[in-house]
């Protein structure tokens, strides 16, 4: 959705939401509408030039927000909260599903309250509705287990797939915390192979084993700052210079780049850092012409042996 959307969807949802609580606190209006409070009061401001025809003084929404709460004086007849579309019912109903089914990601009843809410106010959409049912694949059990080894405080072992080397590695952890980012889970721990915190996708654990032994992170162990991003490369991590062709322009789009130059085809120059170079690696491959590793020199060289042998397995 463009933010011009979101934001007439925020207007319109904002008066009756008001009218419900007189007198609240700015800062509670922003925090449930998820924006900062300087776009709140713009909000606010551009509500006041709306209203019915004739746009006079009686005809225009009135708000009293000079302090640090509103209230709305005059509604010009927008009292009713939004009703729901049939896909954002659906993609409610969807949602609130997955986590009834996932052990212990949420508390059960509260899912189970809003679900029935959600479902009642489906109305022409109920029946959609109660077709949906949502499979949530084998990281269950993983996710039963770091709960409990967190709740214990009990180091793991995991055996758990590394995209990014295409392979299966055995490890000891200290598990954190359990986060859900961008749609998926997360176990954030101490891992005791690399000496650093790590993030395991709950998907990639493919065995997990609970160990007679304390879970002791090191002090200065950290959280990662998640604000701005799952993948945040470090200052230390090598640079890596790619040219992408117009064809894989999105790379700059989907990965935190340094630089980006424009380049006249329509293609780009890039710069980023990263912490293994194998997923880069694959990435030049799997670009074929239109992905090339720039520098560092010894990166080239690694792509190139692997093309060649590559080309090599097709024989004669």
């Amino acid at each position: 959705m463009s933010a011009t959307a979101d934001r007439l969807a925020r207007l319109l949802a904002l008066v009756p939401y008001l009218l419900a609580r007189p007198g609240v606190q700015i800062s509670r209006v922003a925090r449930d509408f998820g924006v900062t409070e300087t776009q709140l009061r713009d909000d606010l401001r551009l509500l006041w030039m709306c209203g019915l025809p004739g746009h006079g003084p009686g005809d225009l929404i009135d708000l009293s927000f000079e302090g640090d709460t509103i209230t709305v004086t005059y509604d010009a007849g927008m009292s009713r909260p939004l009703r729901l579309t049939s896909d954002e019912a659906l993609a409610l109903v969807v949602a609130l599903q997955t986590l009834a089914d996932v052990p212990g990601l949420a508390d059960g009843d509260a899912v189970a309250r809003a679900l029935g809410k959600i479902e009642g106010a489906a109305g022409a959409n109920d029946e959609a509705a109660a077709r949906v049912t949502v499979a949530v694949d084998a990281q269950e059990r993983a996710l039963t287990s770091v709960r409990e080894a967190i709740g214990s405080g009990r180091a793991m072992h995991l055996t758990y797939y590394a995209a990014g080397r295409d392979a299966s590695t055995e490890r000891d952890v200290d598990p954190m915390r359990l986060l859900f980012v961008e749609g998926r889970s997360y176990l954030e721990a101490w891992c005791r192979s690399a000496e650093a915190v790590r993030l395991f996708r709950l998907d990639r654990i493919d065995d997990v084993r609970l160990l007679d032994e304390p879970s002791q992170p090191p002090t200065d162990a950290a959280p990662r700052d998640l604000d701005g991003g799952l993948f945040q490369p470090a200052p230390e991590d090598p640079a890596v210079t790619l040219r992408l062709g117009p064809g894989q322009a999105w790379v700059a789009d989907y990965y935190p780049v340094e630089d980006s130059q424009r380049q006249d085809d329509g293609g780009l120059i890039i710069i980023l850092r990263v912490t293994d170079t194998a997923w880069i690696r694959k990435l030049t491959l799997g670009g074929g012409a239109d992905v090339t590793v720039v520098a560092p020199s010894a990166l080239a060289a690694e792509v190139r042996a692997e093309a060649r042998s590559a080309l090599a397995a097709y024989g004669d």
